[in-house]
């Protein structure tokens, strides 16, 4: 008990495949996969974003400007 071979796998599969069908269970596993991979991109786009410095004020950028004219 508590104890899972390769038949009791099988025997799940085949009870999914036969309730939900080939097709049900492909388009669930696409949807799975497009979620990891928006996953990954996020974590990446959240990594890419704490790499750059941090943005001055408005306040400071106007009177570097400013100097720069004068």
């Amino acid at each position: 008990m508590g104890e899972f071979s390769i038949w009791h796998i099988l025997i799940v599969g085949v009870a999914v495949i036969v309730l939900f069908g080939r097709g049900k269970v492909s388009n669930i596993m696409g949807e799975f996969g497009r979620g990891i991979s928006a996953f990954k991109k996020g974590i990446r786009d959240t990594n890419d974003e704490a790499a750059l410095p941090p943005a001055e004020p408005r306040e400071a950028q106007a009177a570097q400007t400013t100097r720069n004219e004068g």
